[in-house]
């Protein structure tokens, strides 16, 4: 995967005029998502940052605020919308509702619906936050040579439940989910500095090596995405994931929540090395 830009650079947070404007990887991302494309977002659109998507009522947003704040390494903030707006400043000519690939519907902690669009479920007291996605700093594991399994095997990324609690929040409470990578075993080090310089999509790994260290039995059943084979000499490494919100929604069952499916990502017009600690 390359991290070269097909088209003109989109703008940068809270940017407007004609530059906002102009088609990006991302906006054709987007664009493609509200004809109907539900592909997982992984390899897509590289050089832009993609992140998890959860919304919920405003009488619940503080508590996901202080949970986030609690627990950063896998619910890294980058933006949370007033109460009812559809547009975020990570892309200010997208559509919340209708620019992610497929969205889940929750009521009660119970899945209601998994759709294309959310436009007839949207309320004006939903509050939304943009959290960090590892997607984003899968450009830089390629540029460093990092092989990625899933994309080689056409496949989403593969996330698990591990059983490291979060740091509770209020009402808001749930487990930790790890996204995994197949990583050559000398490759795991260069792994690990790479994304440790970009802590705003979950930085470096949480664990390496052993998945039943983390109450995970069986690599080969992922919670949410696909499974993704390891070829020999390669080790599972785990990154804290974004999904960790819609797990918090499973336990904490809020009486109405929209989060995206996992893997299909809100890709927004920022470009990676913003969130780039040189």
């Amino acid at each position: 995967m390359s991290r070269t830009a097909h088209g003109t650079s989109a703008a940068r947070p809270g940017a407007s005029g004609p530059s906002a404007a102009r088609i990006s990887p991302a906006a054709e991302v987007r664009a493609a998502a509200r004809d109907g494309d539900a592909r997982p977002t992984t390899g897509l659109a590289p050089g832009y940052t993609q992140a998890n998507l959860v919304s919920v009522p405003r009488d619940w947003a503080y508590d996901v605020l202080l949970f986030c704040q609690r627990n950063p390494k896998p619910c890294p903030v980058l933006d949370v919308t007033d109460a009812g707006d559809t547009s975020t400043v990570l892309a200010p000519d997208a559509d919340l509702r209708t620019d992610v690939p497929a969205y889940r519907v929750w009521e009660h902690g119970e899945l209601a619906d998994e759709t294309a669009e959310v436009t007839g479920r949207w309320r004006d007291d939903l509050v939304t936050f943009l959290i960090g996605c590892s997607f984003t700093f899968e450009w830089a594991l390629a540029d460093a040579g990092v092989p990625l399994r899933h994309i080689e095997q056409g496949r989403n990324v593969a996330m698990y439940a591990t059983d490291r609690p979060c740091r509770p929040a209020g009402a808001v409470h749930g487990p930790t989910v790890v996204s995994m990578r197949p990583v050559p075993k000398e490759l795991v080090e260069t792994a690990a500095q790479v994304t440790a310089r970009m802590p705003a999509v979950h930085g470096g790994p949480v664990h390496s090596g052993d998945p039943s260290l983390l109450g995970i039995a069986d690599l080969g059943s992922p919670d949410f995405g696909d499974r993704t084979d390891l070829l020999p000499g390669d080790v599972p490494v785990f990154w804290a994931c974004g999904v960790t919100p819609q797990a918090a929604v499973m336990a904490s069952r809020p009486p109405f929540a929209i989060t995206h499916a996992p893997g299909r990502m809100f890709v927004t017009d920022v470009r990676d090395e913003e969130y780039l600690i040189v």
